[in-house]
């Protein structure tokens, strides 16, 4: 199957598609019943998988492996993957394309920040010099060969921010991405000089942009939008949740299934057994 041509199909057609941030395989398998597009973000496999801060511990081995898992579980969904500056040299940033490519990735974000980077809606960001940004985007689009590529810029100062956007719609990727945009109006210009090139947006809760539906996105003319922590953040505050009530309750366990509303081990299994089953139809899985 063609991934990254199936997701730029999907990106061309009308509206703005929405791609939902998972940061390890059971959120995968949640949002996988809701949305037909996964986004593996850097802020949340950075958090699930080390523990820390989205500042630059990712390990290219790491997210590969990740992502194998994804598509093995997920034949048929779009998956977008952040690999933040490519893991900072351009051979390595390469082989990691050429890798996602073969584990069956839809696309890549590549981002023009130097190290120490940050996350996207974070202060303090540094970026390359904007040529020598092109010249790694340049060697990345040459070395895959369906993989859908977005070119992101982490400029914050407005001049900046569509001296190089305009810079990067210019280039052979496919979609343009200017994280951390702050307003509207902002977003309304930068659609302006990226042209007839797809535009993607980026939301993350508590995040520096503003709070915008799809219909709104639409109608600004954003092709694509990426919900970076809708998950992580939903599990972060369940379990807050789930482990005050456990204290409060003496340690006893909330009543499941019929008996209550909370989810048990038979709901668990249900879920994850459709990850098998989106190959080939499999016997049912009962827990014993």
């Amino acid at each position: 199957m063609r991934y990254g041509q199936a997701l730029r199909d999907e990106i061309a057609a009308e509206g703005t598609t929405p791609l939902i941030g998972v940061h390890d395989m059971y959120a995968a398998s949640i949002a996988a019943g809701h949305y037909n597009g996964l986004f593996v973000s850097g802020f949340g496999f950075a958090a699930s998988y080390y523990g820390l801060p989205d500042i630059g511990f990712i390990a290219w081995p790491d997210m590969a492996a990740f992502v194998e898992r994804l598509r093995g579980a997920f034949p048929r969904h779009h998956l977008l993957v952040d690999i933040d500056d490519g893991y900072v040299d351009p051979e390595v940033a390469c082989h990691v394309v050429q890798r996602l490519e073969r584990a069956g990735a839809s696309g890549v974000i590549l981002e023009d920040q130097k190290r120490p980077r940050r996350c996207g809606h974070a202060d303090g960001k540094l970026v390359l010099p904007l040529e020598e940004y092109l010249a790694k985007l340049d060697l990345v689009l040459a070395s895959r060969t369906d993989l859908l590529v977005v070119a992101r810029t982490d400029a914050t100062e407005e001049d900046d921010i569509l001296r190089r956007a305009a810079a990067l719609a210019e280039t052979d990727a496919d979609v343009v991405l200017v994280d951390g945009v702050r307003s509207v109006d902002r977003i309304r210009r930068i659609r302006q000089v990226v042209g007839d090139k797809p535009l993607l947006f980026n939301q993350i809760a508590g995040g520096k942009s503003p709070r915008l539906s799809l219909t709104e996105l639409t109608e600004l003319g954003v092709d694509v939008a990426i919900y970076s922590t809708p998950c992580l953040f939903a599990a972060h505050r369940a379990m807050e949740t789930a482990m005050a009530e456990l204290k409060y309750a003496d340690g006893r366990l909330p009543a499941t299934g019929e008996t209550g509303g909370e989810v048990g081990v038979k709901e668990a299994t249900e879920l994850l057994a459709r990850n098998i089953s989106r190959h080939h139809p499999v016997r049912q899985v009962v827990p014993a």
